[in-house]
């Protein structure tokens, strides 16, 4: 669910549906661009220097795929024993994809009005920790 806070900034409370967050999100966007080089030995000791630098990218964006093939083999067990056998969800609130707050849903009913709750705090007071007074 998207909601606004009293400053217009753009909050989403939903589930998470696996019990993880990828870790290795943008992995790729820290890696240098590597120009066009020419074919004479200064380029190639050029190229070979920027090949040995990129090397940790190239790792870490090998990482990143070897995460989503897990994750692509997990999610429809993770979400069948979820729906299946009950077990609990959580909703987080997040502005853009850094999560400020998270908290135990419950089932499937008491999540969705969890999120409801969340939603309404963040919209009025612009924080989902935010109470309302009693």
């Amino acid at each position: 669910m998207k909601v606004k806070d009293p400053d217009g900034t753009t909050w989403r409370v939903t589930r998470r549906w696996v019990p993880w967050r990828r870790r290795l999100k943008g992995a790729m966007d820290l890696a240098p661009d590597v120009p066009a080089l020419g074919d004479d030995p200064i380029s190639l000791i050029i190229t070979v220097v920027l090949l040995i630098v990129m090397i940790p990218f190239l790792l870490l964006f090998l990482l990143g795929a070897l995460e989503m093939a897990a994750l692509l083999v997990v999610y429809p067990f993770a979400v069948l024993a979820r729906v299946a056998f009950g077990q609990h969800w959580y909703v987080e609130a997040r502005r853009g994809f850094t999560v400020v707050f998270e908290t135990d849903g419950g089932s499937w009913r008491t999540s969705a009005d969890t999120i409801t709750e969340l939603a309404e705090r963040i919209r009025l007071h612009g924080s989902p920790e935010a109470r309302p007074p009693s």
